[in-house]
This record gives structure tokens, sequence and C-alpha cells, in this order.
């Protein structure tokens, strides 16, 4: 069917909103505006490369908020207008020689996958195809002096949002004409092919699509985000692995030298392994043996954030967002303590969220037991999951 690539423009530096930060680095329940839109893309089936465009002073905070997210190209940098930033991640995607291209804008991060497919269809079928909204209110038009001079018919009025999607050829050459004529001034993509010559698809957008504008629409997201995620989850994870010869154990992550290696078929990261039991048990989805077999040669020393971040993902395909991480450590040695925050900042950076839901504990089994006899090594770990709710 052709590369289907997405340009999400995030070069803004969000006036309206104010801050510290630009808007699309804001975050809603703990998680990047962009994070958030970018997932959306990057866990689409048909979507096959990502093309950011940022502002070039946001290079550490996008990275930051993209790590661990799949198809994403090396961020671009965007311009002074949005034209020019679109038009900057159109050319940087020449190379890919996609199909059709979706625009979407960083600040909206509500879309939902259906959304993205029927952009994806509309734009096969006719070139250039926008989603629209219909419009509820009577609108009016007035004049100079703010006197009605008519009343519009609303059945034939859409508010248009994005993601806007083209022939890829189609685009770029438009954007090519705008820059030879000395235009950076359409507002969407959509005009500019109306401007082109192109006729533009009008398909069915969604109410809840909206785009992060001012303050207030971040505490009116925040507000029906929290009401949306109210199933709450709670995961247990369990993981043994017994001492055998080497130098070190991997905890959380991190390389601590030991005296001994830990035994396992992959890098036997018990409490990894255990947080991954723990993401997947508040999903009722399995276990990390029935997604990662130990009998399967493909895991044999393989590094456990793969794990991790596989179940993270798994909670994010569900529209859902993990809560808190908290993991219990029990050994004689190595000692935890000094290796605590850097296991938490892994284990944070790994699974995309703040490190302050990261917990990492360690207690000793006062010389009980195997643990207690330096023959092996356990960790106990609880996930709180909050998922949107289903009504079941």
């Amino acid at each position: 069917m052709g590369i289907v690539a997405a340009v999400i423009v995030a070069a803004g530096r969000g006036q309206r909103v104010g801050g510290d930060i630009p808007k699309q680095y804001r975050a809603i329940a703990g998680t990047p505006v962009i994070r958030s839109t970018l997932a959306a893309f990057a866990s689409h089936g048909q979507i096959d490369v990502i093309q950011p465009v940022i502002h070039f002073a946001d290079q550490d905070l996008f990275r930051g908020a993209s790590r661990g997210l799949g198809k994403l190209r090396d961020p671009v940098a965007g311009g002074a207008t949005r034209q020019i930033s679109v038009r900057a991640g159109v050319q940087a995607l020449a190379e890919h020689a996609p199909d059709l291209i979706l625009v979407h804008d960083a600040a909206r991060p509500f879309l939902s996958a259906d959304l993205i497919g029927r952009a994806i269809e509309a734009g096969r079928q006719f070139g250039a195809a926008v989603p629209g909204v219909a419009i509820a209110d009577t609108v009016k038009k007035i004049d100079t002096g703010s006197m009605v001079s008519e009343t519009l018919n609303r059945s034939l009025l859409r508010t248009v949002q994005t993601p806007q999607a083209f022939a890829y050829s189609l685009i770029a050459e438009a954007h090519r004409r705008a820059e030879a004529a000395g235009r950076d001034d359409f507002t969407d993509d959509a005009a500019l092919a109306e401007w082109a010559g192109h006729s533009v698809h009008v398909f069915a957008g969604e109410a809840g699509n909206v785009k992060l504008t001012t303050n207030e629409d971040f505490t009116r997201a925040e507000l029906l985000h929290a009401a949306a995620l109210a199933d709450v989850r709670i995961g247990n994870g369990f993981d043994v692995h017994i001492f055998a010869d080497g130098d070190h154990v991997m905890l959380g992550g991190v390389r601590i030298p030991h005296t001994h290696g830990v035994s396992g078929h992959s890098d036997a990261d018990v409490v990894l392994h255990a947080l991954v039991d723990a993401i997947l048990g508040a999903l009722a989805e399995g276990d990390i043996g029935q997604h990662f077999p130990p009998t399967d040669p493909q895991w044999r020393g393989a590094s456990s954030d793969r794990f991790l971040a596989f179940a993270c993902e798994r909670v994010r395909a569900r529209d859902g967002l993990i809560g808190n991480l908290d993991v219990t450590i029990v050994c004689e040695a190595p000692r935890v303590s000094p290796h605590r925050d850097a296991m938490r900042a892994r284990i944070a950076e790994i699974a995309a969220i703040p490190a302050e839901r990261v917990a990492v504990k360690a207690t000793t089994s006062e010389k009980l037991g195997f643990t207690g006899r330096g023959e092996g090594i356990v960790a106990m770990a609880t996930a709180t999951v909050r998922l949107p709710w289903s009504g079941a």
C-alpha cells in the first residue's frame, strides 16, 4: 500500500499558555502532551515513519519526552510560521518517498487510532483530506459595525482539525510553489492545497480531538483525563534468580558489581522482571513468560529493558497510564542503597514516567532461607495502572 508518514508540528512557543516551557512539553496526568501525540502515531499499525518538527531550543525537552518511542526520525528545526515548519518536515521525508503524509499538531494529544485510520483512508481516496466537526451553534456573519449581515447555513460549515492527509507529491509540490511565491501565511495545509488548485475532502473528525491553547484548556484536559481513566488497576509481580558465576548483577536496569552473576535466560534482572509481571497483571494480559518464553532462543541474554518497555507500551496502547511502580528487593548482597537513585532513574526512563512515580526498596531476610544463605535474589513489585472505564 506504500509508505505512510506523519509530520508532527511542535515548533511553536505556546504564548497564550505561558509558563516556563512550551505547551507541547507540559504534562497532563504526568505525561508530556507531545509524548501522548507521538505515541498515538507510533502505536498505529498503518504509520511507518514519524518526522517531528521542533524548535531548535527544545532539543533536550524533546529528547526526554520522546525517549523509547519507535518510528521516530531525528527532529528537524521548524520556522517562524506553521507553514514553514510543515515544509521542513515534508522536505525531510523526501528520502523515504512516502505515498501519503499526515500532518498533525503536537498540541492535539487526544486523537484516536480510528481518526488516524480515517485520515489514511480518506487521504488515499481523495489525495487531500481533512477531519471536520459539525457546528452546533448558529453562526452569524457581521459587518465592520458588528451588525449581522448574514446568518450562515451551519449544515455546510465545519471546524477543521488535524491530522490532515495528503498524497506526498501533492503537498510537497504545493509547498514548493508557495515558497517560490513568497507565501508562508497559510494556517493549515488544507488552505495551502486549496490555493494550489486542489480539491480537499472533509471526513468525520472527533469532538475530543481538541487543540490545547490556553491554561483553561489544560485544566479541563486534566479533569477529563482523570474522569476518563476511572478504571484503577493494581498488579503484583514476583521474580527470583539464583546466583551463578560472574562479576555483576543487573538490577533495575543498572549493572552492579558483585562477587557472583545471576542465572537466567535473559539478563536475569529480577527487578525489571517483577515489574513487567506487575504491569501485565494489572492489565490482565498474562505474564512475562507468555510474551517472552524462556524456550525462545531470541531472548537468550536479552536486556530486560525491552520487556519493561513492552509492558508499558501495552498500557499506552489501551490509552492508559502508569500511576506508580513500587519494587522491593530481598538479598544479603549486593548492597542496593548506593544504586537506588540510579535504578529509579533507569526504570523511569524505560517506562517513560517521572522518577517520582518509581519506588525502589531493599531488605534482607535476616539470614533466613535461600536469600539469607546468599544463594539468590528476590524482587517483589506492585504497579498501579489507570485505564479508560469500559463500563464492564
